[in-house]
């Protein structure tokens, strides 16, 4: 099942796609109990909104080897927690804002995963149980900010910028977390290709060793890293960011104002 928020003639919900491209309204939560009622517009004639409005959203550093390489880091022990606010979530077709300020600014696919049931103090066995689904996501990441800021152990203004984390289209309920393919397209040309079998850490993994310490509630994001071939994006790209079975997320850049 794919579900996704929508905006069409001014009413804005829960929606579940079909595959015709059709939306179906969803009545209730994604979370809970719900029902399917009647087709409120089509994925191509209505603005698809980012799929959930997360309370936490909790990203994950280094978790690929190959771009921990690329990134001449060691490979870290536990897993490299940080957190990106709210306020840099967008949604299909919005733009990513390249900001005054910034001198390289890079994309970073990534496999997200999407909570469905509250967790805490959660087994690796039982982690995917409480997963709604999985989601495309761009740790869009500013790094010349970045590298100043892990020098003294922080990371938070370089993901942290206003549209730096592109979220959807949709989450897909039935995506093997552990075998899916990892796309990035910037203008088309294909810049970052690999798959989830290569986390370092696993979802399951990730939801056990955050859940020690808080509670993820549903809604909740959490962005499992991204594989090597990160590269510069520049205003007038356009970023497509892959996953296997879930679909296209599409933002171009603009330069901020």
């Amino acid at each position: 099942m794919k579900i996704l928020r929508y905006k069409s003639d001014g009413k804005q919900g829960y929606g579940v796609l079909n595959e015709d491209d059709s939306i179906s309204e969803l009545i209730g939560s994604p979370c809970d109990n719900f029902t399917l009622g009647r087709q409120v517009g089509n994925i191509n004639d209505s603005q698809i909104l980012p799929p959930v409005e997360p309370s936490k959203i909790i990203a994950v550093g280094l978790n690929y080897m190959g771009h921990i390489q690329e990134m001449k880091h060691d490979a870290p022990k536990v897993p490299m927690l940080f957190m990106k606010p709210n306020s840099s979530v967008i949604g299909q077709g919005e733009a990513i804002v390249y900001p005054k300020k910034a001198e390289l600014v890079e994309h970073e696919a990534e496999l997200v995963v999407v909570m469905g049931k509250a967790a805490r103090h959660v087994s690796e066995e039982n982690a995917l149980d409480y997963v709604l689904g999985y989601t495309c996501g761009n740790d869009v990441s500013e790094r010349i900010i970045q590298r100043a800021e892990m020098k003294t152990g922080a990371m938070v203004m370089c993901k942290g910028f206003d549209t730096f984390s592109p979220l959807g289209p949709v989450v897909d309920t039935t995506v093997d977390p552990t075998n899916a393919a990892v796309i990035t397209r910037v203008n088309g040309e294909v810049k970052q290709s690999s798959n989830s079998s290569d986390l370092l850490f696993s979802v399951a993994t990730l939801i056990a060793f955050i859940t020690e310490t808080m509670t993820l509630l549903p809604g909740d994001i959490i962005y499992t890293g991204t594989p090597s071939g990160v590269s510069p994006i520049t205003p007038g790209d356009v970023v497509e960011i892959e996953i296997g079975g879930v679909g296209i997320l599409r933002n171009p850049v603009i330069q901020e104002n």
